[in-house]
């Protein structure tokens, strides 16, 4: 089998179209599951991917056909080449037609290197400080759950314009789950190579909450000052970030549109928060090019291999940008500020941890994580889901027991505006969106009103 520099090229040369992008992508995974307290499976996998943009002219456009299979051998590489000019060749011009960025020097950097691995071995640090952890919940008869998973993805972009572009891309996450006469407690965190996870802090944190759970509470619905954890802050921030396409808001779409355009500039925040991206962002590095395997109203294939910088979508509580394709650019008349895949958040001058804002509360719910988070309005971004794994409830500083679990109905941009503290940021694992989306560093928050819309049986 050829590699995945050897398949970018090889499609290239056998490309008939006017122009032609090229991804291939290099994943190997490596697992541990345990049920128990014992560790249950294991494995390693490997696969490939490759993508072909064919753009052919068409008057004074370009039309598009992009096809992307998995597996795809020497052999197969001009079948896939085939088939995306079939597809172009029927498809009009596309709206978002733009010049292909030309070669701006050599290859990017270890163009011809091997594709980066992982094994088992990223666990060589991690396991054993499981198995103690194993031990240390069965002697207290708690029992953990859960996973690990590092996953590490070469990514090479080639262009007929000469472009030669290549990332590699290490992604790790931790989920555990401890049951136990307190009930159920989870936490997780991001990694890139589990060198930087802390067990025993991440169990002495399940431990606390189950001990918290011992005592059970009925609360109602209701609004509730509410503490959110950075993993809970992250799957709302999130959800805004995806949902700050600058050209569904130009069109009106989204809770971002104002009449006649946007909502950039306007105050959103009670505090001066940051929301932003960066590539080179410490233990959060992402591609620093765009790889758009498609065009959509975010995305465009003719974008491939623009350079990605730091982008402040919040700037001192004011909505400063939305993503944007050169396309969208031009209609919206806005800076060109491309998606990251990275998501931070931090308020100046704040250092507070989440037990500090505990023993400043008077009356109010901590919250452990959300779940099934769905879209109910597009227009004022509402939110409804579930909380998850440990609701408790503080009084003068302290908790005092866990809570029944409620349905939410909130919607972060509004959430925002009622925006009464925010904590030190730290790196964390959003629980909802942990497939899709795990760079984040999110500060703990306090919410004034949050609003818990029904009582939820769910456990």
């Amino acid at each position: 089998m050829s590699t995945p520099q050897e398949a970018v090229e090889r499609a290239l040369a056998l490309s008939r179209a006017d122009d032609c992008v090229v991804i291939a992508e290099e994943t190997h995974t490596a697992n541990l599951r345990w049920a128990g307290n014992t560790l249950t499976t294991n494995g390693v996998t490997r696969s490939r991917r490759l993508t072909v943009i064919a753009l052919r002219r068409a008057g004074e456009g370009m039309a598009a056909g992009a096809v992307s299979r998995a597996g795809v051998g020497t052999d197969g590489i001009e079948d896939v080449v085939r088939e995306a000019e079939r597809i172009a060749a029927g498809n009009e011009p596309a709206e978002d037609a733009a010049p292909l960025l030309p070669a701006s020097g050599p290859a990017g950097r270890d163009w011809d290197g091997p594709s980066a691995e992982t094994g088992i071995g990223v666990f060589s640090g991690f396991a054993p400080a499981l198995g103690e952890a194993f031990s240390v919940a069965g002697a207290a008869g708690d029992r953990l759950y859960g996973f690990a998973e590092h996953v590490v993805t070469s990514t090479y972009l080639g262009t007929s314009s000469g472009l030669r572009l290549r990332h590699d891309q290490p992604t790790g996450r931790v989920e555990l789950n401890a049951k136990g006469a307190g009930g159920s407690a989870w936490a997780g965190v991001g990694t890139r190579d589990f060198s930087d996870v802390d067990v025993a802090d991440l169990t002495a944190g399940l431990q606390q909450r189950l001990g918290w759970g011992l005592r059970r509470i009925d609360l109602p619905a209701g609004r509730y000052e509410t503490l959110l954890p950075p993993t809970a802050v992250a799957d709302l921030m999130i959800y805004l970030y995806w949902a700050a396409g600058a050209r569904d808001a130009h069109d009106g779409r989204t809770v971002f549109s104002a009449p006649g355009g946007t909502r950039i500039g306007e105050k959103l925040a009670g505090l001066p928060v940051r929301l932003y991206s960066d590539p080179a962002a410490p233990g959060l590095e992402c591609a620093p090019f765009v790889v758009a395997h498609a065009s959509g109203r975010d995305s465009s294939v003719f974008d491939n291999g623009m350079p990605l910088g730091v982008t402040d979508w919040i700037a001192d509580g004011t909505l400063a940008a939305l993503t944007q394709t050169r396309h969208s650019a031009a209609l919206t008349g806005l800076p060109l500020t491309p998606g990251v895949d990275n998501l931070l958040m931090s308020a100046p001058g704040e250092d507070t941890d989440l037990a500090e804002m505990i023993a400043r509360t008077e009356r109010g719910l901590l919250l452990t994580c959300l779940w099934y988070i769905r879209e109910v309005d597009p227009a004022s971004l509402l939110l409804t889901g579930l909380t998850r794994d440990g609701v408790y409830l503080v009084e003068n500083g302290e908790v005092v027991g866990q809570v029944n679990n409620f349905r939410f109905n909130e919607s972060p941009v509004d959430m925002l505006s009622r925006l009464a503290e925010a904590g030190g940021t730290r790196p964390t694992l959003p629980r909802e969106w942990a497939d899709y989306f795990t760079r984040a560093a999110m500060p703990p928050l306090r919410i004034a009103d949050f609003n818990m819309s029904t009582v939820s049986n769910a456990s």
